[in-house]
C-alpha cells in the first residue's frame, strides 16, 4: 500500500511543478517582443490588483498621493499622462 506523501514532500513536489511552469512561461515570454512583454506584465499586474482590490498604503504613501493630487489640482495642464509617457518609452525602444 502506498504511503501518503508527507507535507514537506508534497510542498516540495508542488514547488518543483510551479518552478518548472515558471521557467517554461519565462522562456515563452523571452520569445515575445519587448512591447508584447510589457503588455504581458501590465496584464499580470492588473490580475493581481483585481484580486487584491485594494492594496494597503502606508501613511507616508497616502501623504505623498495627497501631495501629488493637490499639485495636480493647483497646476492644471502641467505634467504628462501615463499614455504619453508610455508612448514615448515605446518609441525609444
Amino acid at each position: 500500500m502506498d504511503q501518503p506523501l508527507s507535507r514537506v514532500h508534497r510542498v516540495t513536489k508542488d514547488f518543483a511543478i510551479i518552478s518548472g511552469m515558471a521557467m517554461e512561461l519565462t522562456e515563452q515570454a523571452r520569445n515575445l517582443s519587448i512591447p508584447d512583454r510589457i503588455r504581458l506584465v501590465e496584464e499580470i499586474w492588473d490580475t493581481i490588483a483585481e484580486e487584491n482590490q485594494m492594496l494597503e498604503l502606508s501613511d507616508a504613501e497616502k501623504r505623498e498621493l495627497d501631495r501629488r493630487l493637490e499639485w495636480i489640482k493647483n497646476n492644471p495642464g502641467q505634467g504628462r499622462t501615463w499614455e504619453e509617457i508610455k508612448a514615448e518609452f515605446m518609441k525609444s525602444r
